[in-house]
């Protein structure tokens, strides 16, 4: 019987690492979230979780479910003031409903359809009702937990589709939004790149920086954040851990070619399972593929790869139901859809083909000619089976009975192709046992690695003294992460580092300070906090590169746009110089506000509908550069007949808005702090 999942969490984290009697995860409206309040919600999932999946959560599904738990709380404090003061309720005949009537709840009647006939059982629920108290008292809980938070899901639905009506979209508004997706322009323009002007050449300022947040400080809005810097002390395998597996490799090579039981071998020898499979050299390893043809019995290796291992033996052979190739091709498309660039990529293509009949390299051919992603590798396309290609392709491929170069074009939906069989048409397959072996470290080479990490601390008393033992260590590198969130997972690039985020959080730490030597990922990790961050707008040094592209591009704007002199397009190209560029773009639609060759350049585009045919724009500072716009031509709009797949389509793009909008302004109002960060 599948179970019903409510918003929740296990119960983790370990409190003694700060050693306090606060019990407060956080809070909403002032109005503390203890600790004890919080556990009880993750008990309950957690008991939950364990009946529908069988097993304990995996690390990042823990965390998950945490966030759900704190969500879950967050809504009910947060939006019960709201539903109150709509005089919002639920019924009983509404729940009623809900779990055996007209209306059922989406998770019951996924839970009660027949996966067979995909009917759902209303009389199964009404069973399983029935017998409840009779089921171990885990998946009873499970349901109570899930019957509990039905009236508070059901109020919550209530309320955003109330917020949610409040969308409408007039008559007047679907029209100009119809008309601006059916509006279409001609235009010609003149484009010169910020790229022109050297980055070097223009300097700016903290306080332009600034000044641009203040602009726009919408789009620069942050949480409370940490900025650390740390050091990753590898522990990866020595040259004596690859020889000690290698011997141990070896010694099973013997073995194994004797071994009366080959799967029962793989199984107690190899780091990967068994599989039985017959399969086709196309879905062989590499380096097995380099041996063919295989000889049944036989065993190859070992082979070295990747931190690897490996070992095969041939177990069986036999003629399979597709065949496999392998291929080179090199690929001239037409340069456009008519037929006389047909003919050009054709005959283009037959001069190559000549040129490698007469003795030139097919892989250099591919290199210097081939359009598509196997001309770096020579044309190669590897092995593949029958049904991967397109059908003419594949005729010629699969026709062809020895390796070589095929003596004709080959003609496809993607051009014209030159083909070299490298390995000729296949249906044997393979049952191959594989044994591999990881180079992992060992015990001596983590402890080594460990000792390195402490060494490294005990010359670590503060920000100054970390960076530079970092320093004077050529073989380490000093990674940063900056504005690291407290409910984040990450540091950087170090993944599962929740250990060290909660360090960085703690009212012990402060800016300067240098941790202990963390494990992460099987790792050694020593990090410093190097700055904080709190919630609000974001600071000039936190937002600094990117916040310098946008203020440069302002700086640029004005330098190009003072030199753009002339009373035509042309003209002003030849003012500025040789990077500026007259274009033209036909069918611009205004509702997409996209420049067909050049991009996304909405305030570009809008100016052009506002302009009369043969009129021109002054400079306008666009995304990529600066445009001046001439409109050639503007077929005038047919107005819809009937707008009201345009009012669909507003009113579903602002409706699928809402949902965190309405969440998110609720939760600001109610002024949310989550410290979860003290014990998770």
């Amino acid at each position: 019987m599948v179970l019903f999942i409510v918003g929740g969490d296990l119960i983790g984290g370990n409190n003694n690492f700060f050693n306090r009697q606060d019990t407060s995860v956080g809070s909403v409206d002032g109005d503390d979230v203890n600790l004890d309040e919080f556990n009880a919600i993750l008990e309950q999932s957690k008991e939950a979780y364990v009946s529908q999946n069988g097993r304990q959560p995996t690390e990042q599904e823990l965390q998950g479910l945490r966030d759900q738990a704190w969500n879950q709380i967050v809504f009910r404090r947060a939006f019960q003031p709201e539903f109150e003061k709509l005089g919002l309720q639920v019924t009983d005949e509404e729940l009623t409903d809900m779990v055996q009537g007209r209306n059922i709840h989406p998770t019951i009647k996924q839970a009660f359809t027949d996966p067979q006939t995909g009917q759902f059982d209303r009389a199964k629920v009404l069973e399983y009702l029935r017998n409840l108290d009779k089921m171990p008292p885990q998946q009873q809980a499970a349901w109570y937990t899930f019957e509990q938070n039905l009236p508070q899901e059901r109020m919550g639905n209530k309320y955003y589709a109330l917020m949610k009506n409040t969308e409408y979209v007039t008559s007047a508004e679907a029209q100009r939004y119809s008309e601006a997706q059916s509006a279409k322009a001609n235009i010609r323009y003149l484009f010169v790149p910020y790229f022109s002007i050297s980055d070097s050449a223009v300097k700016v300022q903290d306080s332009q920086l600034q000044d641009y947040i203040n602009r726009n400080k919408g789009r620069y809005k942050v949480q409370e954040g940490r900025d650390i810097e740390y050091v990753v002390v590898s522990v990866t395998p020595s040259k004596e851990d690859s020889v000690t597996v290698r011997q141990t490799v070896d010694q099973l090579t013997t073995q194994f070619q004797t071994a009366p039981n080959d799967s029962l071998f793989v199984r107690l020898n190899s780091d990967q399972p068994y599989n039985g499979a017959f399969v086709s050299p196309a879905e062989l390893p590499e380096k097995l593929r380099q041996q063919l043809p295989l000889q049944a019995g036989k065993v190859y290796g070992p082979f070295a790869e990747n931190g690897t291992f490996s070992l095969y033996k041939v177990t069986g052979t036999k003629a399979g139901a597709t065949s496999a190739a392998r291929a080179s091709h090199i690929l001239i498309k037409p340069e456009g859809a008519t037929p006389e660039a047909d003919a050009a990529a054709k005959a283009k293509a037959q001069g190559i083909l000549d040129q490698i009949k007469g003795g030139a390299d097919f892989a250099a051919m591919a290199k210097q000619h081939g359009t598509d992603g196997t001309a770096p590798l020579g044309g190669d396309l590897g092995w593949f089976s029958s049904g991967r290609m397109v059908p003419e392709f594949e005729k010629a491929v699969f026709g062809a009975n020895a390796a070589g170069l095929l003596p004709t074009l080959t003609k496809t939906s993607f051009g014209y192709h030159i083909i070299k069989i490298t390995a000729p048409k296949t249906n044997q397959t393979y049952r191959v046992a594989a044994v591999t072996k990881s180079i992992a470290p060992s015990d001596a080479t983590n402890d080594a690695a460990y000792q390195r990490a402490q060494e490294l601390k005990g010359q670590a008393n503060d920000l100054e003294s970390f960076r530079k033992a970092v320093a004077a260590d050529k073989t380490l590198q000093k990674q940063e992460a900056k504005g690291v969130g407290a409910s984040d997972q990450v540091v950087g690039s170090l993944p599962n580092a929740r250990e060290i985020i909660r360090w960085a959080y703690d009212k012990k730490t402060e800016v300067g300070s240098v941790s202990d030597v963390f494990t992460v990922n099987d790792q050694y990790v020593i990090a410093a906090v190097t700055g904080t961050r709190a919630k609000g707008t974001a600071d000039v040094a936190s937002v600094k590169p990117e916040v310098s592209t946008f203020v440069r591009n302002e700086e640029k704007a004005k330098q190009i746009m003072a030199k753009l002199k002339g009373s035509t397009l042309e003209q002003m190209a030849s003012a500025y110089g040789s990077t500026a560029q007259v274009r033209t773009a036909d069918d611009v639609v205004l509702g997409q506000g996209v420049i067909p060759g050049l991009g996304a350049e909405p305030v570009a585009v809008g100016t052009a509908f506002g302009l009369k045919p043969g009129q021109r724009s002054a400079p306008i500072q666009g995304e990529q550069g600066v445009l001046v716009i001439e409109l050639v031509a503007k077929p005038a709009v047919t107005p819809a007949q009937d707008a009201q797949a345009s009012r669909t389509q507003l009113q579903n793009m602002r409706t699928s808005r809402a949902t965190g909008a309405i969440y998110e302004a609720i939760r600001e109002k109610s002024d949310v702090k989550d410290e979860r960060v003290k014990f998770f």
